[in-house]
């Protein structure tokens, strides 16, 4: 007896976090991809250093949920895994079209693209496919997917658009091989245009690295 995968297309709903209000005076939209194992309403605190009248923070929600540590209680979240990738691609940017849809972001606004780990391989693949003008597109401690290349970023205009490259001394999924290798993607890709940011630590995001991105 053979087995036969096939695909369906459906219809799903997805919840996505904002904070703030988006007003007039407004400066920045901020959207923002978190890492595994996390919720966007959690993930949004390494933000709250903010200022609340200029920044307006879109938080989307990876759709996986999972529970955390065996133990039935925390609940985390993954974008991808390596299983049917190019399908979980195309369902993640599709629903990332219709979180911007709904939040009608004003044209006047400064786009800011930000993905902290796993949520860097999401924020590049939509940068890359949907090709958004942004003001600053932060990656931090994340690794760039293989199948992007320079052509997918020729449309930016690198000195209207900063690239800023974020990670710690001591992260432990960033082995000096793995480095080495994003260090030549991020040369090839971004042309050498991107500042690379380091900091003492490990995993994690440092809120007061988040606010003095925009100095």
């Amino acid at each position: 007896m053979s087995n036969v995968e096939k695909t369906v297309t459906y219809s799903t709903e997805n919840t996505y976090l904002t904070q703030n209000e988006l007003t007039s005076k407004t400066k920045n939209v901020w959207l923002i991809f978190h890492g595994i194992g996390y919720l966007s309403r959690y993930f949004v605190k390494y933000f709250e250093g903010l200022d609340t009248e200029e920044n307006y923070l879109i938080v989307p929600q990876a759709p996986s949920k999972y529970y955390l540590k065996n133990e039935y209680k925390y609940v985390g979240a993954c974008w991808l895994t390596k299983e049917n990738t190019a399908i979980e691609v195309n369902n993640v940017l599709n629903y990332i079209d219709a979180v911007l849809e709904a939040e009608h972001i004003h044209e006047h606004v400064n786009l800011i693209l930000f993905g902290f780990s796993q949520g860097v391989s999401v924020a590049t693949r939509w940068l890359a496919g949907k090709k958004f003008r942004c003001k600053l597109v932060v990656l931090y401690a994340g690794g760039i997917p293989n199948e992007l290349t320079a052509s997918d970023f020729n449309f930016l205009d690198f000195t209207a658009t900063q690239i800023k490259i974020i990670y710690g001394d001591q992260d432990e999924f960033l082995t000096p091989d793995r480095l080495k290798g994003e260090k030549v993607k991020i040369d090839t890709l971004f042309q050498g245009h991107a500042e690379i940011i380091t900091f003492k630590g490990g995993h994690d995001v440092k809120p007061e690295i988040v606010e003095k991105l925009l100095d």
